[in-house]
């Protein structure tokens, strides 16, 4: 921790901050609107071409913008067609020649002698240069300021913060539908919360750990505002590892102690990193990796940091403040979630046909949400929509609409027609949640295929029974499959020319001014990655082998494996689409038919080689959004590893402090609804994939061998949308995410088509109505709404579980909150067909 450096590393020196006429970050005229216009497709109005906006006359008078220059950039968007820059990023084909920067030179470590005139080449160009993607020139400026970001300032923030979302995130990932605090509302909080030290704090040094802080640098500024972003990034979501604990504490009934715990989750969070290094290059240099989910949050961030706020009289909430407006949707919905959370429950499911027939079978199959597919997806609660996906005022249309077809086609339509044919012995079955049954239709009692040391007994297995899956469950792995084929063959078609350029260019591509920008940065070196990797690495070997986990070390080898080859495919989809491709049915898949019958082994081994890949990607959009900030690597690296680990003993100890003290936690009937849907489909999991293993499940003459034809659906998929494009390159097929549609509905279950329908359709509303037809009040206030609307939820939920719920006050007994308890969708028996005492169902031998 470094205060009053002689310079700032990587930051302009003082009196180049505003050069040529271009925008100071500080004192930058354009509104949300403009900083945040058009995320995708619609950017046209905001370019060279319309320099000037009629909403905000003050700005257009005082100081040229930005969009003024970009006609002397090296790429002229008035021989580009709408869409075009996006057709780009997903097929290598188009023609590639006008979209560098004048000039190229090599992406290399500078030395001290070139650094000053390397300072005076980009302070004369960078107001002529731009990104060549109109996402990013709208949202990202193209210049850097002196700023400290280093501070000590920063670190008590977002380690505060820090330990806030990760103890909130985990105790709250126990519930159903889970709610979390998400990282515009880290980004949010952070505002006030450094505009308060600033005005607090005396102007004086300290010591720490023998380091001299200045404990006021001066005004809050949004590189430490981005630095405490990207605490919150990767410290806010809940381990993958934390399943593997409650599976085995509840479910197994196995302890192995809380170093056990501590090892295992931060290995698993932080293996990733060495991956995430070497992808620097690919991932995070090239300009084309845009990376569309960081410009929200730097969108936002410019925009609090704005001198001129504008009012816009003409729409809602227009006349005030932003800050105000963010804070009177926080204060509604928190006010608000009491009514569907805790005195009105009915209208958080708002499933009226089966209060009507509450034991009618098929109507609660088709109309519930909970264990139906909800044909009439009516929700007034925010929980629902947002618990399982996340907000739907953030994504794209383009991604919202993707994923949608995805849950109509195969968990409406496809659902439906495999149920009531009987397929899988469906007629026995609930049509959609996440547990596993025996074949009387009772829970898989795991206990009578246990051997002592947690494996499976042969003998007693075929003396019990196989294991059935709700039709739902059952068609998640098969799209699991399908999504995994998808993104292999969507990515050789449309990125693999990319690929294999930048793996051949990736030290002398042509940067955008972005890239020349970051040069002046020491960069974090590679071996500072590899070395915290054998060190995570070791710690990984010691959790699996130090105790009686089954796992062998090869096996823990080739997990890693499987993370680094798709990191790199996977990460590609992720920075053009936003949406990334989980490998934790692949991982499930190979794991399950090289060594079998080991539980325990296969949830280890599905983490290790799916979150190190998760995380590592997670890793590298951090890398981007600081690439965008300008903020210094080597002070990324530090803020992401020293957070990361902090997190990890928070997560440990809340998840651990809640089993103990949250009555009836994990029960399906918990009153709260702590029933630990994660944990419970990791459960599962283990008994499918690791227990019985896949030979006994997806294997020819099997029960479920039939979804093994997703894998050739999946490959088929791309090369369909592909064909159609190119036959009729302006129809609607361009926009088509084969891996999106398959492996957009990842959360089903545990979540239900109630979560996604409910969600499509309020991002409908927002990310394609509003936006066309209301674009001034969409780019200023939706992305603020939104983040207002999660945190009011969340503080809601606090207030419930902290007054309520611990003190055992019991919701009011009326009608709006028994009448859904009374139907067979709730209760988990809106079944077909009930087999007699002694009776059974299925496969005579097995």
């Amino acid at each position: 921790m470094v205060t009053k450096p002689p310079k700032p590393s990587g930051t302009v020196e003082k009196g180049r901050t505003k050069r040529d006429g271009s925008i100071p970050h500080n004192d930058s005229d354009s509104d949300l609107e403009e900083s945040a216009a058009e995320i995708r497709y619609r950017t046209r109005g905001h370019d060279a071409r319309h320099p000037t906006s009629p909403t905000n006359d003050y700005a257009n008078k005082s100081k040229p913008r930005l969009s003024e220059h970009v006609d002397s950039s090296a790429r002229n968007d008035e021989d580009y067609e709408e869409g075009e820059e996006f057709e780009h990023l997903l097929d290598p084909d188009h023609p590639e020649e006008n979209l560098g920067g004048e000039e190229a030179i090599e992406l290399r470590r500078m030395d001290v002698q070139s650094l000053e005139s390397f300072d005076d080449d980009t302070a004369s160009k960078s107001s002529e240069e731009n990104s060549p993607y109109e996402e990013v020139r709208a949202t990202v400026p193209n210049y850097d300021e002196d700023l400290p970001c280093n501070t000590l300032r920063a670190w008590t923030i977002g380690l505060s913060l820090v330990l806030l979302g990760a103890s909130t995130n985990t105790l709250f990932s126990l519930r159903q539908p889970s709610i979390g605090l998400g990282i515009l509302i880290a980004q949010i909080i952070a505002w006030p919360l450094g505009r308060g030290w600033e005005r607090a704090m005396p102007n004086r040094q300290i010591k720490i750990f023998g380091l001299r802080c200045d404990l006021n640098p001066g005004p809050f500024n949004i590189k430490e505002h981005s630095i405490i972003v990207v605490m919150a990034n990767v410290s806010f979501s809940v381990a993958y590892a934390t399943d593997i604990i409650l599976a085995q504490l509840v479910f197994y009934k196995q302890d192995f102690g809380i170093l056990f715990q501590l090892v295992l989750v931060v290995s698993t969070q932080s293996l990733g990193y060495g991956i995430a290094g070497m992808m620097r290059k690919f991932l995070v240099y090239p300009a084309s990796m845009i990376w569309p989910g960081n410009l929200v949050g730097v969108a936002l961030m410019n925009a609090m940091y704005e001198k001129h706020q504008a009012p816009d009289p003409s729409i809602i909430g227009g006349r005030i403040p932003r800050y105000r407006w963010f804070g009177i949707v926080t204060l509604v919905s928190a006010l608000y979630y009491f009514i569907p959370g805790y005195f009105v429950q009915c209208l958080s499911v708002f499933a009226f046909a089966t209060w009507m027939a509450p034991k009618n079978v098929v109507i609660n199959q088709l109309f519930g949400g909970v264990t139906g597919i909800s044909l009439l997806p009516i929700t007034f609660d925010w929980t629902q929509i947002t618990g399982y996906i996340g907000s739907p005022l953030v994504p794209p249309w383009n991604a919202i609409a993707n994923t949608t077809i995805g849950v109509v086609l195969f968990y409406i339509i496809l659902t439906t027609f495999f149920h009531y044919t009987g397929t899988w012995y469906s007629q026995f079955l609930p049509m959609s949640d996440s547990s596993t049954y025996d074949n009387t239709g009772a829970a898989y009692d795991v206990k009578r295929i246990l051997t002592p040391e947690f494996t499976l007994d042969e003998e007693a297995y075929k003396e019990y029974s196989p294991v059935f899956i709700s039709t739902t469950f059952a068609l998640s792995y098969g799209l699991s499959f399908a999504a995994i084929t998808a993104l292999v063959v969507h990515t050789y078609i449309y990125h693999r020319k990319t690929i294999w350029a930048q793996y051949r260019n990736s030290t002398t591509e042509k940067p955008d001014i972005h890239m020349k920008l970051m040069q002046k940065y020491k960069e974090a070196p590679q071996w500072w990655y590899f070395t915290l990797f054998a060190i995570v690495l070791t710690l990984g070997f010691f959790s699996v082998l130090a105790y009686p986990t089954n796992l062998t070390w090869w096996a823990f080898l080739l997990a890693v494996a499987i993370s680094f080859a798709f990191s790199l495919p996977i990460g590609i989809i992720q920075a053009v689409t936003n949406h990334q491709i989980g490998l934790n049915v692949l991982t499930e898949f190979v794991y399950g038919y090289i060594q079998p019958g080991r539980p325990l082994a296969l949830m280890l081994f599905k983490t290790y080689g799916y979150i190190t890949m998760s995380q590592a990607l997670g890793f590298v959009s951090d890398l981007k959004f600081g690439h965008y900030m300008k903020i210094p690597p080597r002070t990324m690296f530090m803020a992401q590893v020293v957070a990361t680990t902090f997190s990890c003993f928070i997560q440990v100890a809340v998840l651990n402090f809640a089993l103990k003290n949250i009555e009836g936690v994990c029960d399906l009937t918990q009153p709260q609804r702590f029933t630990c849907p994660g944990g419970r489909v990791f459960f599962s999991a283990s008994v499918i994939w690791g227990l019985i293993g896949p030979s006994h499940i997806f294997s020819p003459g099997e029960i479920y061998s039939g979804l093994l034809i997703f894998f050739i659906v999946g490959a088929v998929a791309p090369i369909a949308i592909w064909y159609a494009t190119k036959r009729w390159p302006r129809s609607p097929a361009k926009h088509l995410m084969a891996p999106l549609i398959f492996g957009g509905p990842a959360n089903i279950p545990p979540a239900t088509p109630l979560n996604y329908l409910s969600w499509g359709l309020v991002g409908y509303l927002f990310q394609y109505v509003v936006k066309k037809r209301h674009f001034r009040w969409w780019s200023r206030l939706n992305y603020l709404t939104s983040a207002g609307l999660d945190l009011g939820l969340a503080l809601g939920t606090l207030i419930i579980f902290f007054i309520f719920t611990l003190n055992e006050i019991e919701a009011p007994r009326w009608w709006g909150n028994e009448v859904v308890t009374s139907t067979l969708d709730y209760q988990g028996k809106a079944i077909q067909a009930v087999v007699s005492q002694g009776e059974t169902f299925g496969p005579k031998a097995w």
